[in-house]
């Protein structure tokens, strides 16, 4: 009885540690501190606690059962609380490693540390193994691979965890071709349930894309590719450089200190950043905006840009880690063709010669060169070429030659692969080199209910949803498949949101935007007043269709007139619909694509000089059709024919 009274005493003293500890780090947090500090602060907590909960389970057994214990357990951090970067509220994942013959005698040992620990006021995952079946499990499920890389010791034999630990990594360096594979399918799975994109709106900053996650997963890759998972190690191996292990490092910290913050106000485990707590989270860290730009939006812009480059940095490491990187370009000579002894057209990629490597070191128009050739023939473009060309981008001068200009409007005209391509481009700041506006749209924030993406994300994905259309078995397809120079709709699409983030009408602005690009460019006069027309009137024909009487001829006749010729409407038809496709899943439903698609085809009548009352005619007789079979076809004739045109089309 007074064992089991000191042990409970025991368990409401650490309960009261956890409570005073997380408050000194929440005010030490408040007072700044960096997040890794924090949270290497509170693993040092949570260590005193499961140690001394761990001790306390060991003294309730007789001597020689826990001297025997000790000699044959040992107690392992794992997952987050092993990697010393867990959060507030975050689990606590533990592992009790014994010898085969143990198994049994430890099931107490478990279950007093399992119920003390909760009591205490844990979150705690907790599992109980020999050193074999833990790693034959991790080499059977991901999860529990990734979450066994990041495994530190704590208490017990510490020869039985180093003899674990030089077995797990060993194991994982003669299956390392495996495990990158499955450690990636693990991710994409999670990152479909999380969103597909750094650019969330309200994203979860642990599981989304360019997330603390996103960063885990380097560490896991890195483990089982080249048996370290510290970026510091994998920097000093060159397999990750210096810049990326410094943007790594910057990133970790934003994300850390933000999940600080939001478990602490929370009281609780929260991951996700909606839009009260974003306004919250601004207001807390000091952003005080500027022109044009809300505080919540600044923040946001930080957030978006971090998450960039943990996206980036994971997607170049993961490209030099996987297997078949290497050895499909030692394959290349052999299953390819050269492109004027630049560039070698392979089964799926292409990739620059020695000579190509060079060129694409100093000029802009040859990287459009090697996306127009991507483009054309539909093919990726190989790890060492692009790393190729991020590294050479910074020093890229921002004048644009007339070849660089002429090889980017080549590029926009091919619908094949341009929506990956523009992506590609703008991560590695090729984009900001054809259009500055990109610059300012970078990460920028939309704060508002409608749109899911941020503006430069949401613009390039307007080009990538209307490429999408050449496949649509409607009207929509019938417009892009028929409209015959495609680059000023994808270019159109590509700015026509870049006026976003000023004070002043983003349209007003965006008209000066095209200006600015029709020049810079060099588009011929009649191309650049299209330009300029589609991107000051993006928003005019979504407006019509949803805010106004369309059965009133005169208002489309109007507008029809405004946009003068029908290719010019083409165009504007297609923007619309890729527009509020590209605002998030399902913005654009079949009944606005109809609406949207009834009214082109009324427009056009217009400027082919039907009579306006054609579309209402062709509708009525359409409906009669429908009914001329039915019991009351008499009377619903009579309801059809006195139907005002309003109430047909609507």
């Amino acid at each position: 009885m007074a064992s089991e009274l000191k042990i409970r005493s025991n368990v409401v003293a650490a309960k009261n540690w956890l409570a005073e500890g997380r408050e000194r780090l929440r005010d030490q947090h408040l007072r700044g501190s960096p997040g890794i500090q924090v949270c290497a602060l509170l693993t040092d907590l949570l260590d005193r606690v499961v140690l001394d909960m761990y001790q306390s389970a060991l003294v309730e057994m007789d001597e020689a059962s826990a001297n025997d214990l000790a000699e044959n357990v040992a107690l392992v951090a794992h997952g987050g609380y092993g990697r010393r970067d867990v959060a507030p509220y975050s689990d606590v994942d533990l592992m009790i490693l014994h010898t085969p013959l143990y198994g049994e005698r430890v099931a107490p040992l478990a279950k007093r540390l399992l119920h003390d620990l909760f009591d205490a006021g844990l979150s705690l995952g907790q599992a109980t193994r020999t050193p074999t079946e833990a790693i034959k499990l991790a080499f059977k499920d991901a999860t529990i691979f990734t979450s066994l890389v990041e495994s530190r010791f704590l208490a017990g034999s510490e020869e039985l965890f180093q003899k674990f630990h030089r077995k797990f990594a060993a194991s994982a360096k003669r299956r390392w071709r495996g495990m990158i594979g499955a450690i990636e399918r693990a991710r994409a799975e999670e990152r479909q349930q999380f969103g597909e994109t750094v650019y969330l709106l309200e994203p979860n900053i642990k599981r989304s894309p360019g997330g603390l996650r996103g960063i885990h997963l380097l560490r896991w890759v890195g483990f089982a590719r080249y048996g370290e998972s510290e970026p510091e190690a994998l920097q000093l191996m060159d397999a990750l450089s210096k810049e990326d292990q410094v943007s790594l490092r910057r990133a970790s910290e934003f994300l850390l200190r933000l999940r600080n913050e939001m478990h602490f106000h929370a009281g609780k485990a929260n991951d996700v950043l909606d839009r009260a707590e974003q306004v919250r989270v601004a207001e807390a860290f000091g952003y005080t905006g500027r022109a044009g730009l809300l505080p919540v939006e600044e923040f946001m812009g930080q957030f978006f840009r971090h998450t960039k480059q943990v996206r980036d940095v994971v997607t170049r490491f993961l490209d030099g880690a996987r297997p078949w990187t290497r050895l499909s370009e030692f394959a290349a000579p052999l299953l390819s063709h050269q492109v004027e002894g630049d560039f070698r057209v392979g089964p799926t990629r292409i990739s620059a010669t020695r000579r190509g490597q060079k060129k694409l070191k100093s000029s802009l128009a040859e990287i459009l060169r090697l996306a127009d050739l991507a483009n054309l023939y539909n093919k990726g473009i190989a790890y060492s070429t692009w790393k190729t060309v991020h590294e050479a981008a910074p020093r890229l001068p921002d004048e644009l030659s007339v070849e660089a200009s002429d090889r980017f409007l080549s590029l926009l005209s091919q619908p094949a692969r341009l929506g990956p391509l523009l992506h590609d481009l703008h991560e590695l700041g090729v984009l900001e080199k054809l259009i500055p506006e990109f610059a300012h749209a970078r990460c920028l924030l939309q704060f508002n209910a409608y749109h899911k993406y941020t503006v430069d994300e949401h613009c390039i994905r307007a080009v990538e949803r209307t490429t999408e259309f050449i496949a649509d078995q409607g009207i929509l397809g019938q417009a892009y498949r028929g409209l015959k120079e495609k680059r000023t709709l994808h270019l159109a699409l590509l700015i026509h949101d870049l006026g976003k983030g000023y004070v002043e009408d983003h349209s007003e602005i965006g008209l000066r935007i095209a200006a600015d690009t029709a020049q810079r460019l060099r588009l011929p006069d009649r191309e650049a007043e299209t330009l300029k027309f589609l991107v000051h009137k993006h928003l005019t024909m979504s407006h019509l269709a949803f805010r106004r009487d369309t059965s009133d001829e005169q208002v489309t006749l109007r507008f029809a007139v405004e946009v003068g010729a029908p290719e010019v409407l083409q165009m504007l038809y297609l923007l619309t619909c890729a527009d509020l496709a590209a605002v998030g899943p399902g913005v654009l439903s079949d009944w606005k694509a109809e609406v949207l698609g009834e009214l082109y085809q009324r427009m056009l009548q217009h400027l082919a000089g039907d009579s306006p009352s054609a579309a209402s005619d062709r509708r009525r007789a359409a409906v009669r059709v429908l009914v001329a079979q039915g019991v009351n076809a008499p009377w619903y004739r009579r309801q059809i024919d006195a139907l005002p045109s309003s109430y047909l089309l609507g």
